[in-house]
């Protein structure tokens, strides 16, 4: 396999790099270097900046608006973005939702939700974990009941990412309970201003608010909201996992956060000598970057085969445990790298508008290794992935 880029795919880096020189907002780029989160608004901006070139939606076919990208420009265009230190566009709508909608959804579904992702009118979040169903999904409680022409929801969804932002959101409901609990869900679109939908937030332990509570009570859904077949639900949602786990592996962040972590490693520490020169930690180092190219590659015949049309299969699941693995390693990395300048510290410990002591990027580092704990678990726990491996490798099926 010939792994070097053609002088067509040299010419694009050239545009990329081009692009994000000229248009991406310099407080953007060092709000994400420092390891910062940029609110909702700065998030539209970049969204509406990437929306007017185009360059939005790489994965969407030009017949939905996208750029109909092949894989290795995908792949470029991820690599550069995080060596900018460019925001990350959150994922829900462009790239969870709208690969449903474009192979299970109605001509009408498309034609109103598709442009408003890419306009930014609609901020989707993801209606799927519950208090008792999160790795074991397809035990979900929140009900819909069909009266007339709407359905009526009832229950409670978790760990909503960015739920406070969005006005809309997908969610997996139980249309069935007289079925296996497979064969009786149901994926909805359901408008966060109706009446009986409650946003709750959930506090992490750093104060940050990234996650909620999602209540429904009598929730009046049209049935049109309905994605495919009622009953159906479970064959679309295990459509959007594959998805939402390649995603997960984030290889240009990974990229950009072990640049970051060399950089730091390399310069003089509180004991006068670089840490790479710690034999342990140069392995280690090592032994991630090796992993990284190979994952890499692996990540390019994925999404080599997803632009062919077919969905990320067996792939997806280990593309999402290697990809977690080699990201929270590299935050364990650079909390390190840090030294005692990462040790997180209480807020009100510090007198008046001083700030942290030490490098600029050590400040983040801890919260990040902490937060990023959470890739073990969302998009489908990595032990439940190692299952689904397992069971595909031994002869069980795809």
């Amino acid at each position: 396999m010939d792994l070097s880029y053609s002088p067509e795919e040299q010419s694009f880096r050239d545009e990329v790099r081009a692009f994000l020189a000229e248009k991406l907002p310099r407080e953007m780029s060092d709000v994400i270097r420092a390891g910062g989160e940029l609110g909702k608004a700065r998030q539209e901006e970049w969204h509406a900046i990437l929306n007017e070139k185009g360059w939005l939606a790489p994965n969407w076919p030009r017949k939905f608006g996208g750029a109909e990208w092949n894989a290795v420009q995908r792949h470029i265009f991820e690599e550069e973005a995080a060596a900018a230190h460019a925001p990350r566009i959150v994922p829900f709508g462009l790239s969870m939702l709208a690969p449903v909608l474009q192979k299970f959804g109605s001509q009408a579904q498309c034609d109103y939700y598709l442009p408003r992702i890419l306009n930014g009118e609609h901020w989707w979040c993801q209606g799927y974990s519950e208090p008792g169903a999160g790795s074991d999904l397809a035990s979900l409680k929140t009900r819909a009941v069909r009266e007339g022409d709407h359905y009526v929801v009832n229950g409670q969804k978790t760990w909503t990412t960015l739920g406070q932002h969005a006005n809309w959101i997908f969610c997996l409901v139980r249309t069935d309970t007289e079925v296996k609990q497979q064969e009786g869900i149901s994926f909805l679109l359901i408008d966060m201003d109706t009446p009986g939908v409650e946003v709750r937030p959930i506090i992490l332990l750093d104060g940050t608010h990234e996650v909620n509570e999602v209540w429904f009570t009598d929730v009046k859904v049209p049935v049109e909201n309905l994605v495919g077949e009622e009953n159906k639900g479970w064959t679309y949602a295990k459509y959007l996992l594959t998805h939402e786990r390649t995603n997960i592996a984030g290889v240009g962040f990974s990229q950009a956060g072990l640049s970051a972590v060399k950089r730091a490693a390399r310069a003089e520490n509180h004991n006068g000598k670089p840490l790479m020169q710690n034999p342990h930690f140069a392995a280690r180092v090592a032994q991630v970057e090796i992993d990284l190219m190979a994952m890499s590659t692996t990540n390019l015949r994925i999404v080599s085969a997803a632009a062919a049309g077919a969905a990320p299969g067996v792939e997806s699941s280990m593309l999402k445990v290697k990809g977690t693995i080699i990201r929270q390693e590299i935050n364990d990395l650079a909390r390190r790298a840090a030294g005692p300048y990462a040790m997180p510290f209480a807020s009100e410990g510090i007198e008046g508008d001083n700030d942290p002591v030490g490098p600029d990027y050590a400040a983040a580092t801890a919260p990040q290794y902490f937060n990023n704990r959470k890739l073990s678990i969302f998009g489908g726990s990595n032990e439940i992935q190692r299952g689904i491996i397992s069971k595909v490798m031994m002869g069980g099926g795809r």
